[in-house]
């Protein structure tokens, strides 16, 4: 991993890029939000339209970025620039700590680029920001995000309720743990 000292981009790997989520990703972002497995797992954001894309990115990626240092992060194939997906930190108020999330386009599902984003985020997040623990929530049913989640080091705790209709399984890591 490889942090990168321009202001929109952040992150590299082997594979991947990772910087700021911009207004011009607005159609990226809606179709993102917009697929059926996002709708299922993640929830649905009301994102319809590109404006309704580029106040989803204002009000928070780039919210979450003048706020905290971090957010959401668009990810892409380094080596032709196509975006893939999303990874990043989040603050939410409804939970303690800072926790990881990440979606990808179906068709860039099984490849480990969620594994590999993940991992250089969470090194980012302990060494930038100092974060001694990291959480992660996922739907009951999201097998496939709690396979990356266990890989990463992190162990289910307990279901929260992060509004009165959406329970979650709520996964840490701590520092010391984990293998990032």
């Amino acid at each position: 991993m490889r942090v990168l000292d321009h202001p929109v981009n952040v992150l590299e790997t082997d594979r991947l890029a990772l910087r700021r989520i911009l207004m011009d990703d607005a159609a990226f972002i809606l179709q993102l939000l917009n697929e059926p497995s996002f709708l299922r797992f993640i929830g649905d954001r009301g994102v319809r339209t590109l404006d309704d894309a580029q106040n989803y990115i204002l009000n928070g990626p780039i919210a979450s970025y003048e706020r905290f240092g971090f957010g959401l992060w668009l990810t892409l194939l380094k080596e032709s620039g196509v975006p893939i997906g999303i990874c990043g930190l989040l603050k939410r108020e409804t939970l303690k700590d800072v926790d990881l999330g990440f979606a990808f386009l179906p068709q860039f599902w099984h490849k480990g680029y969620a594994m590999e984003s993940a991992t250089a985020v969470m090194t980012y997040g302990r060494t930038t920001f100092g974060l001694k623990r990291i959480v992660a929530i996922t739907s009951p049913d999201n097998d496939s995000s709690i396979a990356v989640l266990e890989k990463l080091g992190f162990v289910f705790e307990e279901m929260v309720r992060l509004s009165k209709d959406d329970e979650v399984k709520l996964f840490g890591v701590e520092a010391a743990c984990g293998s990032v």
